[in-house]
């Protein structure tokens, strides 16, 4: 994972595809809103660690789709909600 400087307002972990724009949208909020979090753009892995990152996402994401974020390890928010953003961020 790729982490970003920020506030610490939570641990963030944000999966997502490099060619996503709902991706790329839910990226540019975190980074607007000056948040830490940490990133993985799944479609660039290989092998084993595409797999572990997949096996990681499915654990809160049936679907498997993106983008998927988990905060603090006990909720996640799929797709681009911005307010559930907002709202779980508490910016």
């Amino acid at each position: 994972m790729q982490n970003v400087s920020g506030t610490k307002v939570a641990d963030i972990k944000f999966y997502g595809l490099s060619t996503c724009p709902w991706c790329k949208k839910t990226k540019a909020l975190l980074d607007d809103m000056g948040i830490e979090y940490s990133f993985e753009y799944v479609d660039l892995l290989a092998g084993k660690e595409r797999e572990t990152v997949m096996a990681e996402v499915s654990k809160w994401n049936s679907s498997r789709s993106f983008p998927t974020m988990v905060i603090n390890n006990s909720k996640c928010i799929v797709g681009f909600k911005e307010q559930d953003i907002r709202d779980a961020l508490k910016k």
